[in-house]
């Protein structure tokens, strides 16, 4: 059974947290119970029941198991800065155990857990530790987001490049067309169908609308694997 996927980006505000959704909605279809878990979010707005982060709360919404927020979200914190820098200001050091605790819960009530990171592959959570390091800790398959902007090719090279030397599989990747401005879109795909070597799981235009039903429709989940073998292993 696959235990569902960590979901990465090439940077910051490439639309992860929709590309998760749509990954979400994409198992519900498969008649998987789907949990949740954005760890570690920074740009919170304060609530009567603590700090709550937006896209901790879409994940809460497209969820189809019962989760109490703070499971969803463990580390959330006010500022939108980099997280360590935020916990930091808070007085507060990421434990990367008590996350993989919480993911253990998850897991014991769900068929797949999506897991969505914060910024990119590389981003500090401490004075030693990154966002890599936590994925390692999780053992999910990685899915990179791929925002197609000026810059994408280099960042999504070394994004690859970082992700296949901690180890994980990359399972696959998305293209999702965070600007209507981006020149020779399709020949940057194409580049990057040539040099990933990992399938494209789906290419999502730019929307007016963001819907995570339209946006699972256009992914192309891959096929469930028994271990965390990279398909490139042999």
């Amino acid at each position: 059974m696959n235990q569902g996927y960590f979901i990465t980006g090439t940077d910051t505000d490439v639309g992860k947290t929709w590309i998760s959704l749509g990954i979400v909605e994409a198992l519900k279809q498969q008649g998987k119970k789907v949990g949740v878990m954005k760890p570690i979010s920074a740009g919170c707005e304060k609530t009567a029941n603590g700090l709550h982060n937006e896209d901790a709360i879409l994940l809460q919404k497209h969820s189809n198991i019962e989760q109490d927020y703070d499971q969803i979200n463990p580390y959330a914190f006010e500022p939108a800065i980099a997280p360590h820098i935020a916990a930091a200001d808070a007085g507060v050091r990421i434990d990367i155990e008590t996350l993989h605790q919480q993911l253990h819960t998850i897991k014991q009530h769900s068929d797949s857990v999506v897991v969505e990171g914060a910024g990119g592959w590389l981003v500090p959570l401490n004075d030693f530790q990154t966002m890599a390091d936590m994925a390692k800790r999780f053992e999910l398959p990685v899915i990179l987001v791929v925002g197609m902007r000026l810059g994408c090719l280099s960042h999504a090279l070394l994004s690859v490049e970082a992700i296949r030397a901690s180890g994980l599989p990359l399972v696959g990747w998305i293209a999702n067309q965070v600007s209507t401005e981006m020149n020779c879109l399709d020949e940057n795909i194409k580049t990057l169908q040539q040099m990933i070597d990992a399938p494209m799981l789906g290419q999502i235009p730019h929307l007016e609308w963001l819907d995570a039903i339209t946006i699972a429709a256009k992914i192309k989940l891959p096929a469930e694997r028994n271990s965390l073998r990279p398909d490139w292993a042999v």
